[in-house]
């Protein structure tokens, strides 16, 4: 079958785009063809027709140009790679086929588009690297991987190294749009990507020879050494990075400027927060619909700006560990919430700015707009009155920010002075650069406007050369410029005129001077909109070489944003400065539940406080019913930690928040349920992970441990967990159960004090007080919770007579449990081991037994006499 140099063309740049669908370009639409064009009718709803009507029809779909950005965001939704193709040439000067080629190659984590981005949330690209090559016999903690990540629509460029086991933590702590991965690399599962985009890519582009080169080179460096890299230590990290640039430098197939460096990202500066505590604390969406809205970030955001959003949320996801980072936050916080003005006025011209951030990607990427330009001079344009209000500030933190505050003047009066107000979206629609700046568009508009004062001018010499006073010069769509003469004047036309057309009581003529002025007439509108381009391509150049003092300010501008947002916090919700401690211990008065806080009627909120330390206990047991608060409680103490560690003040009467180095939360269950783990079985692991990995400086928060097993193995493990976390781990632990008879424990563990949740009865009735007091709590309500959600009274009235015959049975007559096992002494090695075996006498013959001494029948007489040894002990 013949194909058309078109269809060559197209299969030329199909090929070249890989799985991605491919819109080609042809005049005013985008076509698809083939499987593409099958997909995009049932996913877009296109009309699908076909190219050729013989025995070989293709299938064929398609859309108007102009109408690129919201179909991409269709498809780009469904999870689709799409490759755009545009003609890069002008049709008229070609010659035959328009030349065409793939121009980007959209994907989930390569978005620069403001259309296709959300402007409060991040878009990250992330690689991980799992080098092949790796001791057997290490484990998934010791076992390092390489990880990298990159937001293309800001420049930023971050390459880390983490354990194998905390790949997880770390993903959802990043929460990114796109994972690239080895084509031969299992390091994450469908089932484990949580929604992420993952996408292989060749082996070769993450290894350290192919990443060095390729990053050194975009770096214009010989060397990463004065970036802060180890190119042998650092490898993986440094892979991970080489093939994140690979896959940008493929789909963007533009400039990259914007990403200037490749920063380290070392463990431990920040405080640890893996993905169970995350979705158990809802820090950044909630469990049950994994919206934002009822978040923590949804209350505490109080920004003005899209970069302060989303640094709030990073903020948030990566809390810092330095103790002096964290009062500087501090101090500037409270400098804002004291001087009201002051954060008024910061917060008003902040909301006047754009998302500075954003617009230097798609500058730095070719793909910016006039009115992405115009609203650079806008924001640049704010920057001289928050220096101005920033510059009697005494905080070491906004002095730094003020000095960073570049003001860019010789830009910014070059872009507003260019630039329309009402800049239009596209260049295609012109109409874009002032009057007045450039001398030559000027004099283009003049003549695409008709020209009114060289037609008054053309007209007054004709009718003063011919004698002939009712002379005029008119235009019309199909005859184009006329001159036109009543018949009484006939008799005066001159002999240069030339008859065009004729009226009922008038003659209408052109000139050769009337139709060269046509031409350029004609033709101003087309080069005034080609010179307008050419002028706004040289504002893009010029922005673009101010990238590294834009970004700077684009940083301080987030920063800026987010501490004067958390004094509006602080300020709205009467929050206080927390005293951080670089002592183990807390100590939250009157502290409330920031979200609920928030959205419940005000005033109705209970307060409670908490104080863990070795002398005030460091192992709280909170008892009390179902529904009291005791979930609420101790999320919040949690939540509070988190919001003092970001440089935040919090929800309390006072606070004292010793460092943390991880915040653990075990509450509820969580979306491994969908991946074929029960529920109990989820609870164990992540419990099991926090006993192995927590330390003392961090903070432990456990709900009903035990609760998914039956009870007594539920009471057992719950028992033996607190004595773990008494005797080896010894953190700051609130430890939430059902279990009243682990009440017990504050009698044998001097760091255990039990606290409960009151409840006041009456009339068989109870009253949930929500107030945390101390004492443990002598039974559970459950029975009353029950009656309170709709259980009929006979199954009520018979749970209380089993209840009465169960309590006689395993209480003592002081109303004690009598499940009070022995402790083991404290030298003691505890087994962490599903099963505890004591010594055996065949045990020790096995250990002492020389195998290479005796014959096969000796062994199985052994064997023998060994099973009957075993079944007799």
């Amino acid at each position: 079958m013949t194909v058309s140099p078109m269809m060559r063309q197209y299969e030329e740049a199909k090929a070249a785009c890989g799985d991605a669908l491919l819109l080609f370009r042809m005049g005013d639409f985008y076509e698809l063809f083939h499987d593409d064009a099958k997909v995009c009718a049932r996913v877009l709803g296109l009309t699908l027709t076909s190219r050729d009507k013989s025995d070989n029809p293709i299938p064929m779909a398609g859309f108007p140009f102009h109408q690129l950005e919201g179909y991409l965001a269709k498809l780009i939704r469904q999870g689709y790679r799409v490759a755009v193709c545009d003609q890069v040439e002008d049709p008229k000067e070609a010659k035959g086929i328009v030349r065409r080629e793939v121009t980007r190659i959209v994907t989930a984590g390569t978005l620069t588009d403001e259309s296709l981005l959300d402007p409060l949330q991040t878009n990250l690209l992330v690689a991980i690297y799992s080098p092949s090559i790796s001791s057997p016999s290490r484990t998934s903690s010791e076992k390092t991987i390489g990880i990298a990540w990159t937001e293309i629509s800001t420049g930023r460029f971050v390459a880390s190294q983490i354990p194998q086991n905390r790949v997880l933590d770390e993903l959802a702590r990043l929460d990114p749009s796109e994972i690239l991965i080895r084509e031969d690399d299992a390091i994450l599962s469908p089932d484990a990507s949580d929604g992420w985009t993952l996408t292989l890519r060749p082996t070769w582009q993450f290894g350290l020879d192919e990443a060095l080169r390729n990053l050194c080179s975009h770096f214009k460096t010989h060397s990463l050494e004065g970036m802060g890299w180890d190119t042998q230590l650092d490898s993986p990290a440094l892979g991970a990075a080489g093939a994140i640039l690979a896959y940008l430098q493929e789909t963007q197939k533009t400039s990259l400027g914007h990403v200037r460096n490749l920063l380290p990202y070392r463990c431990g500066i920040t405080l640890e927060i893996d993905s169970a505590t995350r979705r158990s604390l809802e820090l950044t969406q909630t469990m049950r619909d994994r919206t934002r809205e009822g978040s923590l970030l949804s209350i505490v955001d109080q920004t003005c700006t899209s970069m302060g959003a989303r640094l709030l949320s990073a903020w948030i996801a990566s809390p810092p560990m330095q103790i002096d980072v964290i009062r500087n936050r501090h101090s500037a916080v409270a400098e804002f919430v004291e001087h009201n003005r002051l954060r008024a006025s910061i917060r008003s011209n902040l909301a006047d700015t754009f998302d500075l951030e954003r617009l230097l990607g798609r500058v730095a990427t070719g793909r910016a707009n006039p009115r992405d330009l115009r609203r650079i001079g806008t924001t640049l344009e704010e920057l001289p009155k928050l220096k101005s209000a920033l510059a009697d500030c005494q905080s070491q933190e906004l002095s730094t920010l003020n000095e960073q505050l570049l003001l860019c003047e010789e830009l910014r009066d070059q872009l507003l002075a260019a630039l329309k107000a009402d800049c239009p979206l596209h260049l295609r629609d012109g109409g874009f650069i002032r009057d007045g700046y450039h001398a030559d568009l000027d004099q283009l508009r003049q003549l695409a406007s008709g020209g009114k004062q060289w037609i008054a001018e053309y007209q007054a010499r004709q009718i003063e050369e011919s004698g002939i006073p009712s002379l005029k010069v008119g235009y019309t769509k199909v005859f184009g410029y006329y001159l036109e003469v009543t018949n009484t004047h006939r008799e005066k036309i001159p002999t240069h005129f030339i008859r065009k057309q004729t009226l009922k009581n008038a003659e209408r003529y052109i000139t050769d001077e009337l139709k060269q002025y046509e031409t350029k007439v004609l033709s101003a509108d087309e080069q005034a909109l080609g010179l307008e381009v050419e002028v706004f391509e040289a504002l893009r150049s010029e922005v673009a070489s101010y990238l590294v003092e834009l970004q700077q300010v684009a940083n301080v501008l987030a920063q800026l944003d987010v501490l004067s947002g958390l004094a509006e916090l602080a300020k709205r919700h009467g929050y206080v400065c927390p005293e951080m401690l670089e002592t183990p211990e807390l100590e939250i008065i009157e502290g409330r539940h920031p979200v609920l806080d928030a959205t419940a009627a005000k005033g109705t909120f209970v307060p409670n406080d908490c104080r863990l330390a070795t002398d005030e206990g460091l192992i709280h047991l909170i008892t009390g019913p179902n529904m009291a608060g005791k979930s609420t409680y101790i999320r919040q103490v949690a939540l509070i930690t988190l919001l003092a560690h970001i440089g935040s003040f919090v929800p309390a009467r006072r606070a004292r928040i010793g460092l943390c180095d991880r915040i653990f939360a075990r509450v509820g269950a969580s979306d491994e349920l969908s991946r074929g783990q029960s529920t109990f079985m989820v609870e164990m692991v992540e419990t099991a992970r926090i006993l192995n990995t927590a330390s003392e400086r961090s903070l432990i928060i456990l709900d009903e441990i035990g609760r998914g097993t039956s009870t007594y193995d539920g009471l057992s493990l719950a028992w033996a967990i607190v004595e773990f976390l008494h005797d080896r781990v010894q953190a700051r632990t609130l430890f939430a159960t059902h279990y009243h008879e682990l009440t017990q424990l504050e009698k044998s563990l001097p760091k255990v004090r039990n606290f409960n949740v009151a409840v006041k009865e009456w009339d068989d009735n109870i009253v949930f007080l929500h107030r945390i007091v101390a004492g443990g709590a002598d039974k559970s309500y459950g029975i009353h919770v029950a009656r309170l959600a709709g259980i009929p009274d006979l199954v009520n009235q018979r749970a209380k007579d089993i209840l009465s015959q169960l309590e006689a049975d395993h209480l003592t007559n002081r109303g004690e449990s009598k499940i009070t096992p022995p402790r083991r002494n404290h030298g003691s090695p505890i087994q962490l081991t599903l099963f505890d075996f004591g010594p055996h006498p065949v045990l020790d013959k096995l250990r002492e037994l020389d195998i290479t001494g005796i014959t096969p029948l000796q062994a199985l007489q052994l064997l023998e006499q060994f099973r009957l040894e075993a079944q007799h002990n």
